[in-house]
């Protein structure tokens, strides 16, 4: 049965350093190639816009973190807690990506896919993202094999 959330009692936050350990532990569940501590603490620093998405109880159900460049924001990670995926979050997560950017003065939003995460995919076309080109051998893969990504693109 599909989740219905009530928008008035998520919480949308700022990522601090403090909730680093939390979004590893998200990351490190969902992505057979998750990023690292460093790379989150990283974009912390370099002034990304990072965000986290919670429930009324303070449980972390996921975040995304934007770099803007120039006029384009680089949709760079985004991600909801396994157990509330197919809830409909994703589209939350991307509604509130989409309105950073607009509120930066973007004209778009860029990102990368796997060509296997197909739900992700299907999820960015349904919103309204359009393939615009393909990264070979972008992202890591098993066996020490690497996978294309499909880049993407929402005009605001």
């Amino acid at each position: 049965m599909k989740q219905t959330w009530d928008l008035a009692r998520l919480v949308y936050e700022p990522m601090q350093r403090t909730d680093l350990d939390e979004v590893l532990a998200l990351e490190q569940s969902v992505y057979p190639h998750p990023w690292s501590m460093a790379n989150f603490a990283d974009s912390l620093a370099s002034g990304y816009h990072a965000w986290v998405l919670r429930d009324h109880g303070g449980v972390l159900l996921g975040y995304f973190l934007l770099m803007p460049m120039v006029d384009e924001a680089h949709l760079l990670n985004v991600a909801v807690t396994a157990d509330r995926q197919g809830q409909g979050l994703g589209h939350l997560l991307l509604n509130q990506s989409v309105a950073c950017a607009r509120g930066l003065g973007m004209e778009s939003v860029l990102l990368e896919v796997r060509p296997s995460n197909t739900r992700a995919l299907a999820i960015y076309e349904r919103y309204g993202f359009k393939q615009i080109g393909r990264r070979k051998g972008y992202y890591p893969a098993a066996n020490q094999l690497r996978e294309d990504a499909i880049v993407m693109r929402f005009d605001l």
